[in-house]
């Protein structure tokens, strides 16, 4: 069985420091529970059956924490950057090092997001399998931090590299996509390499699409954005 999502949670976590001095990012607790159990439930919830994650930093802790996913639902497998190729190896890098365990389409999300109105939904999964795209990123309205976004999105549902769709924005990327094999399979294992350059590439090439995502979420990014995350309702 191939796994059908990665969540990846390799990062060092820095300006969430001191809380991830000690304690791996996606352990943090948002309403009592790790930040990271929010998406496994959830993605057991839409379906998915197997995910792959991928660790670098304080990583026996998220081993040790989570296991082999059952009490979830699921059956996780790890990708230990960290043991095996000395540290974090970027989005696509993590990404790419994964494959041999992934699925020909797969859902990505990073731990450090909090979307608990979102739904893996495996026909989706399908659907998008059927549409020859390299990826189907989600996008959400501009948070005060990233006011300029990442994206634009076409009329016709197609990301946009350079420039606005008719709606004259630019939106920003959830950190939530499905993908195929094919975004990251030029990467060689081990590589540290961004994801950023190659969702550019194809969307110039007409080969990745977009939806906004209009539900609560969060980047979790810094102690303080923790704790409001926390004092809200």
């Amino acid at each position: 069985m191939t796994a059908t999502a990665i969540i990846l949670a390799a990062g060092r976590g820095e300006r969430m420091r001191p809380l991830t001095d000690s304690l791996p990012k996606p352990l943090l607790a948002v309403h009592g529970r790790p930040l990271i159990e929010w998406h496994l439930d959830a993605l057991a919830a839409g379906g998915v059956r197997e995910v792959v994650i991928n660790t670098a930093w304080l990583e026996e802790r998220l081993i040790e924490s989570l296991g082999d996913g059952k009490r979830f639902g699921l059956a996780i497998r790890w990708s230990t950057e960290g043991r095996e190729w000395g540290g974090a190896l970027e989005t696509a890098g993590g990404i790419a090092t994964a494959l041999p365990l992934l699925a020909d389409t797969f859902w990505i999300v990073s731990a450090d997001i909090h979307a608990p109105d979102f739904r893996y939904d495996d026909a989706a999964r399908s659907r998008f399998g059927a549409s020859g795209r390299l990826a189907k990123l989600w996008l959400v309205k501009n948070p005060p931090f990233h006011p300029n976004g990442d994206f634009g999105l076409g009329a016709d549902g197609l990301a946009l590299a350079d420039g606005t769709g008719p709606d004259g924005k630019r939106w920003t990327y959830a950190n939530i996509a499905l993908a195929r094999r094919e975004l990251c399979a030029g990467i060689a294992p081990g590589t540290r390499a961004k994801l950023a350059p190659l969702l550019y590439d194809g969307m110039r090439a007409r080969r990745i699409a977009g939806e906004v995502y209009a539900g609560r979420w969060e980047n979790v990014g810094t102690p303080e954005q923790l704790a409001a995350l926390n004092a809200s309702r």
